[in-house]
């Protein structure tokens, strides 16, 4: 992570946009890297007893659970991400994200014809947020928009890759579909990289939108750890309004130490009137 946040000084003084065919191969790589390692655990899960498969789910929970919480300490305002999950969710809710998904993994799953077990879904849906969800993977996007390298995408693909192989060979196929969702979400946020590099520049966006993201993994790992089943997919929205809030507190602190100024200087001006009277 803090590697990471080493972009932000690259992305101030770069502003050449590179030549169109270069960019987007960060992401062509990531979503390779899933691939491959959702096949090599697929092919190993076949032969892994059902009770090692608990035992590596719950292990893979605990991690996520730990990784979140480590990405919601980022926060400079827990009142922002508060209010960011909340609105992200009623808005997710309004958008039937999660109905969304999961009709996309059904869809999948016949075309597939993957198993009736209920792993799919999970596993669809587990495997998305996981690999979406983070500071590397916005930073990583911009830095393969805005200047052609994929640095940082090769390490997240790096790790995404051997995370895929332990999610496929305990959760099935629908790890394997989520390539798709990587594949269109990083797109998305590559090709939008010029009206996204704000979140770079600015250190209080990037850490309120990583530390919402941490509380989707921590729900993500509560799931996965059977403690509490959420529905992750609707409060994805929160990323968005996270950086929106931090630009709106900060648009409001700047105008009341604005009218503060404003209200000293009127009180000096009216001190210095009166004491040329007197």
């Amino acid at each position: 992570m803090r590697s990471a946040c080493g972009l932000h000084g690259s992305l101030r003084s770069k502003k050449r946009i590179v030549t169109p065919y270069l960019v987007g191969k960060g992401t062509a790589l990531n979503t390779a890297t899933v691939v491959v390692g959702s096949v090599v655990g697929l092919a190993a899960g076949a032969a892994v007893p059902p009770e090692y498969k608990v035992v590596a789910t719950a292990g893979i929970g605990l991690a996520t659970l730990g990784l979140g919480v480590k990405m919601f300490l980022e926060t400079r305002s827990v009142l922002i991400v508060v209010a960011a999950i909340v609105l992200g969710g009623v808005l997710g809710l309004l958008l039937r994200l999660d109905e969304g998904l999961r009709a996309f993994a059904e869809f999948a799953k016949s075309t597939l014809g993957a198993a009736e077990d209920g792993r799919f879904e999970e596993g669809l849906i587990t495997a998305s947020v996981l690999f979406c969800v983070g500071p590397m993977t916005l930073l990583g996007c911009l830095q393969d928009g805005l200047e052609g390298k994929i640095e940082l995408l090769a390490i997240k693909s790096t790790l995404d890759g051997f995370a895929a192989l332990f999610l496929s060979a305990t959760l099935g196929a629908g790890v394997l579909v989520s390539a798709l969702v990587v594949l269109v979400f990083q797109g998305a946020l590559t090709n939008g990289a010029t009206r996204l590099k704000f979140l770079a520049r600015h250190n209080d966006r990037l850490a309120e939108t990583t530390a919402v993201g941490g509380l989707l993994l921590v729900a993500i790992g509560l799931g996965l750890l059977e403690v509490k089943s959420l529905a992750a997919a609707t409060y994805l929205p929160a990323l968005v309004v996270a950086p929106i809030l931090v630009g709106l507190q900060g648009g409001v602190v700047r105008r009341w130490r604005s009218k503060g100024r404003e209200g000293e200087q009127g009180s000096a001006a009216g001190g210095s009137d009166r004491a040329g009277f007197e």
